[in-house]
């Protein structure tokens, strides 16, 4: 079975690792981590297979920040998300940090 794993780095950093595809996100509960902090970060340069389930996550961890009031970026996003996003009519450029431009 495909492996996701969300890892707190340092505080306020998180860093995912794994797939985040249908098939690894379908145990995914809770999204208290986004409360552990005012601005958290979210890496995902070590995810290594995306389909449209990583993108549905994406969206719910912004709607769920916003929820606990936390800032949140996202950093190392793999080229097939952006592009996911950017087919998808997906603003991403406000969570970005330090991203090529989509």
């Amino acid at each position: 079975m495909p492996s996701f794993k969300l890892v707190e780095q340092s505080s306020g950093l998180f860093i995912v690792e794994g797939e985040t595809t249908f098939s690894s996100l379908n145990k995914i509960n809770s999204f208290a981590f986004l409360n552990t902090a005012t601005e958290i970060t979210i890496d995902l340069g070590k995810v290594t297979l995306v389909d449209s389930a990583g993108l549905s996550l994406m969206v719910e961890w912004i709607k769920q920040s916003k929820h606990y009031n936390t800032q949140l970026k996202f950093k190392n996003v793999p080229h097939q998300l952006l592009t996911l996003a950017k087919l998808s009519d997906f603003d991403m450029k406000d969570y970005l940090d330090n991203q090529p431009n989509i």
